[in-house]
């Protein structure tokens, strides 16, 4: 054994060296989030220079061989020489981290991004970059390779009567191993979200590989987020509060419409960034908003004296609120949650009095939201109780859970599943060729209600969601504890068909509206039974989970020989043995991880789909239909 332990064996990383060692420090992970991840660095660049006043329009190309181009029409970046560096301030920000005009406060005094970093990032995770500046009327262009270790010198090309950066990279596949395509509908999200936040920028999305292109841009910018979320659905106030003004150097801009569903939609942002966890800009907007109407209740005759809570005028709330900080402070690194104390006395300040003021000036609609909240009101109670009736039942002992639950042996949460099976006959099965030691199946008969056409109060009387709230243990809501969890993974096992498919999406939509933290948290999991059993009758027997694992199957394994093939439509056509094997094994099974990665994407499916406005359903399918790629996703 070697005990030398000297400078030899101290690794330095020079320039981008480290980013490459360790791409997860930086952007996340190399998984597609961390692809994805390159396109929003360069594309923060682009929109920071929206955010300053020199740039009203942004193009993204994803061409054919998998680059990713990123042009706007800004200053341009800098080309004279860096002090620091002796480099172009063009290689400066492309080579070297940390460097960047959002460290300058007369260059940017709002920006988003990483502080910078983001050019450079690209660079080290790409085999190349190209950078094309047109600015003092020349156009500018330089090279980077195998990671920015190698670049072109800067060279002059041509001459332009116009100001831009036009960005092309290529993800290195040596660091994105699983995978270096890029997902159409990730992307037009992202700028989507963008365009609704900086009004009056286009963003274009142009997609070469099957000539797909769409464009936003939005003039009255996160009124018209509200205007889409309410679509279909009926407005409580016909007339949009919304407001953009400034507190001590912080802008706020905040848009609200009540609709009649019992949900709350809320969405908030600092400086274009989402902050999913909310944050002290959050806080503010809520207690300004309970603040006005508590105090606009005791202006009306019929309603004076009444006190409100904030659970009770959530109900219907869809808002939104946007500010921009100069110096924003965040809890971890993800930028999920804002701590600055004088983000939520701005944002409390400017909406209190305002929303004030417009329920003043709109008697009708103050009223009808005044009318809401009440109902809302009584329902919080009724589903209070209900919330503690289930609690009680649950909470007795282990007789309590679910007659249905063949629950497994183990008390440890953390190797413990829950396998959620859709029917008796599948049930059976699973209970059978499950291992008891730590895998529990609950039997759910027919459809799972649609919790999100019904009252809290209603959800909560239903005896499947009962059962799949006692079994878990955490609760629900605000009272969800995830240290009370009973199963470490929750599974989804539903038929490969079109019912299965409906039972997994009802399922899906009561989680991420009742239990959206075990989402979060990684909790929740889609089992993959496999489609087609083939056989030889032999020695050979294999199952694949898609048709062109079937096709493969066919044309190498069983080309030469006879075979049978069986398509499975139910889980109970397959005897336990089978379920196991192809299903519950964790040496073989596969299963999908739910997780949210767009909260936007996600609430405007479930709001879509899965409502009651027949209209909004079909506008939705109509306008999504050219991005369906598979119809089994």
């Amino acid at each position: 054994m070697d005990n030398k332990y000297g400078a030899n064996q101290i690794q330095v990383l020079e320039g981008l060296e480290a980013v490459r060692k360790r791409p997860g420090m930086y952007i996340g992970n190399t998984n597609k989030n961390g692809l994805h991840h390159l396109v929003w660095e360069i594309l923060d660049n682009s929109v920071d220079e929206a955010l300053a006043g020199f740039c009203n329009e942004v193009t993204i190309v994803i061409t054919q061989n998998e680059e990713i181009i990123v042009k706007d029409n800004g200053r341009g970046i800098p080309i004279d020489i860096h002090p620091k560096t002796n480099k172009t301030t063009l290689e400066t920000i492309f080579t070297v981290l940390h460097a960047g005009g959002k460290f300058d406060e007369s260059t940017y005094k709002i920006s988003g991004g990483l502080h910078g970093v983001g050019a450079s990032v690209v660079n080290a995770l790409s085999l190349h970059v190209e950078a094309m500046v047109c600015r003092d009327n020349k156009i500018y262009y330089q090279k980077f390779y195998n990671g920015g270790s190698e670049a072109t010198p800067i060279k002059e090309i041509g001459v332009s009567d116009v100001n831009g950066t036009l960005i092309k990279f290529k993800p290195d596949p040596t660091i994105f191993k699983e995978t270096v395509e890029f997902d159409f509908r990730v992307i037009r999200s992202k700028i989507k979200q963008l365009a609704f936040l900086n009004k009056g920028l286009k963003i274009n999305l142009y997609d070469e590989r099957n000539d797909k292109q769409i464009t936003y841009i939005f003039e009255d910018g996160i009124k018209d987020y509200i205007k889409e979320i309410n679509s279909g659905k009926e407005k409580i106030n016909n007339e949009i509060f919304y407001i953009i003004d400034k507190y001590e150097g912080i802008e706020v801009e905040a848009s609200i419409q009540y609709n009649d569903t019992y949900d709350e939609t809320l969405f908030s942002f600092c400086n274009n960034i989402y902050t999913s966890e909310g944050g002290s800009h959050e806080e503010g907007f809520k207690n300004a908003l309970l603040k006005a109407l508590n105090n606009y209740t005791n202006e009306l005759k019929n309603f004076k004296g009444n006190k409100f809570v904030y659970d009770d005028i959530k109900e219907g709330l869809c808002g939104v609120v946007s500010i921009k900080h100069r110096d924003p402070l965040y809890e971890g690194q993800t930028k999920a949650k804002l701590s600055n104390p004088d983000a939520r006395e701005a944002t409390s300040n400017v909406v209190f009095e305002s929303f004030k003021e417009f329920l003043l000036k709109n008697p009708t609609d103050g009223k009808k939201i005044i009318e809401k909240i009440m109902i809302s009101q009584k329902a919080r109670k009724a589903a209070q109780r209900a919330r503690e009736d289930t609690r009680r039942k649950s909470a007795i002992d282990n007789f309590s859970l679910p007659g249905k639950l063949a629950d497994c042996e183990s008390k440890s949460a953390a190797e413990a599943e829950l396998y959620l099976v859709e029917g008796d006959s599948a049930g059976g099965s699973a209970k059978t060729g499950r291992n008891r030691k730590n895998q529990a199946i609950l039997s759910l008969r027919g459809k799972v209600l649609n919790v999100e056409k019904v009252k809290q109060a209603r959800a909560f009387e239903n005896n499947e969601i009962q059962s799949i709230i006692a079994a878990i243990g955490t609760g629900v809501k605000k009272n969800l504890e995830l240290n009370k969890i009973r199963y470490n993974k929750i599974i989804i096992m539903t038929d490969a068909d079109v019912d299965g498919a409906h039972i997994r999406i009802l399922l899906l939509t009561f989680f991420y509206r009742y239990m959206k933290e075990l989402i979060n948290n990684g909790n929740i999991y889609i089992a993959q039974p496999p489609l087609y059993k083939i056989s030889d009758g032999k020695k050979n027997t294999d199952y694949a989970y898609s048709d062109a694992e079937l096709e493969k199957l066919k044309q190498n394994k069983y080309k030469d020989i006879k075979y049978t093939i069986q398509r499975y439509k139910g889980l109970g056509e397959m005897d336990p043995i089978q379920l196991w094997e192809t299903t519950m094994d964790p040496e073989r099974r596969t299963m999908i991880q739910v997780k949210v990665e767009d909260a936007f994407l996600a609430n405007e499916v479930l709001s879509s789909l899965m409502g009651e406005n027949p209209e909004m359903r079909k506008n939705f399918i109509t306008e999504n239909a050219q991005f369906v790629e598979s119809i089994d996703v």
